[in-house]
């Protein structure tokens, strides 16, 4: 939960040592535990990330055989937790033996107030910075497009989409606002297509003047036109046996629809001067951010080009579509910018998730990725802030009640349930452990149609 303090486990048998480490670590949630049992129960029931660890616990408060055993045992139960032990003088042997046991550090008493919080400080930035790079990987695997950080089920199920089509040589067209990562879908769908070693050829089609668009296309010959002093190949023939991604293509002018159009259906066409045809096999995915029937009913784009390129549509949901996938790639693009700008930025403020959570983002992942970058360079604190971020600081909505608070989470269940297993009813069933009864009703009681 947001805001609440993180857990600092104390294992110190002296009663009076021990309540001056409370007092000490006032900005954490302390538990204090004096043996080996309790130090155990409350490593497996709360799992603090940071534990301190006196050596010399009973029954062997003169020495460390017992103190060594509690570090062996926490980190069987607790592998990624952080211990520090605390030793007293003299004592560096038993320090160096509990380091390579899997201690993270070691302090010698009398205690210094200031000095072991450093240490203890350290241990939970460690912590948490591993914490974030395991669940990045996680989502990694759970992805099966390289590069894209998601954990969202509409993302997802895009993902399996992609996964599906990739191999085969159908035509694809991406539908989805700029930013939403079309590019990233259509180089997926080249990697993972028996075309993977080929090249992938990529053209945006508005970022190019019209004049030059075709050109660019098709290549020309020597002297086609004031200008043409040599022979351009185009970036159809360039991607010949591989992938070539028309980005943007709801701009592309009418007159060259019609040569597209013709290609599209031979798989032949001529430079701009030349008279020679030229075959290529390329497979086709292009992309566009606005709604191909409404440019098709204001006579802006050929229906049968339309047909010729969509063979299969990828809708791509915005970033607002994607819930939780604003914060999840916050953290990923905060660790990666940190380090390429070698900036010790760890995290986010509360008023920073808020303002994450609910910020429209009409830039999509993109704008995302661009304030979060803009923000590791000019935090002043180790964390990023909603200012930092030049984003309005938002405070969290709490449901009015706890019955709309339940039915809510549980519509949501429902729906992400749903998505994740295509609208099968029987398998959404199983993932929610309730019977297909049971689900039926729910469907009914909230509307939902599969």
């Amino acid at each position: 939960m947001a805001g609440a303090k993180q857990k600092l486990l104390i294992v110190e048998d002296d009663q009076g040592l021990q309540r001056q480490l409370v007092w000490t670590f006032d900005e954490y949630e302390v538990l204090s535990a004096g043996n080996q049992a309790a130090a155990l129960s409350l490593v497996k029931s709360a799992e603090p990330p940071v534990i301190t660890l006196d050596l010399g616990l009973p029954p062997d408060p003169d020495g460390a055989s017992e103190g060594l055993a509690t570090l062996e045992r926490i980190k069987q139960v607790s592998p990624h937790a952080k211990v520090i032990v605390v030793t007293g003088n003299g004592e560096r042997e038993h320090a160096l033996k509990a380091v390579d046991l899997g201690a993270y550090d070691f302090y010698q008493k009398p205690i210094d107030a200031d000095t072991i919080r450093l240490i203890v400080g350290r241990a939970f930035n460690l912590y948490n910075l591993e914490a974030e790079n395991r669940r990045l990987q996680q989502l990694d695997r759970q992805s099966p497009l390289r590069g894209l950080v998601t954990a969202s089920p509409a993302m997802l199920q895009v993902c399996s989409m992609v996964e599906r089509v990739a191999p085969t040589r159908v035509s694809v067209m991406l539908l989805g606002e700029s930013g939403t990562g079309k590019e990233l879908i259509a180089r997926a769908l080249h990697e993972l297509s028996p075309r993977a070693d080929k090249r992938f050829v990529a053209i945006n089609c508005a970022a190019i003047p019209e004049n030059l668009l075709e050109s660019e296309l098709f290549g020309h010959e020597k002297g086609a036109f004031t200008g043409a002093h040599r022979q351009v190949v185009g970036k159809i023939e360039l991607a010949d046996q591989g992938t070539f991604f028309l980005d943007e293509v709801g701009d592309m002018p009418l007159p060259l629809q019609a040569k597209l159009l013709r290609f599209l259906q031979e798989r032949k066409f001529e430079r701009i001067g030349g008279r020679a045809e030229i075959s290529v096999d390329v497979r086709i995915v292009c992309a566009t951010h606005q709604k191909p029937e409404e440019l098709i009913k204001a006579g802006r784009f050929r229906e049968d080009l339309f047909y010729r390129l969509s063979e299969l549509v990828v809708n791509i949901p915005s970033l607002r579509q994607r819930k939780g996938d604003s914060i999840v790639l916050a953290h990923h693009f905060l660790n990666v910018s940190s380090q390429q700008n070698a900036r010790n930025v760890r995290g986010f403020s509360n008023d920073a998730l808020a303002a994450i959570e609910s910020y429209a983002w009409p830039g999509n992942v993109r704008e995302l990725e661009n304030r979060v970058k803009r923000a590791v360079i000019m935090a002043e604190g180790p964390q990023i802030t909603a200012a930092d971020l030049d984003l309005p600081a938002e405070a969290r909505i709490a449901p009015s009640t706890l019955k709309e608070a339940r039915e809510r989470a549980e519509r949501e269940a429902v729906q992400i349930a749903l998505a994740q297993v295509d609208g099968n009813v029987t398998q959404a069933a199983k993932l929610l452990d309730v019977s297909r009864p049971t689900l039926y009703d729910l469907l009914r009681h909230y509307n939902i149609r599969v």
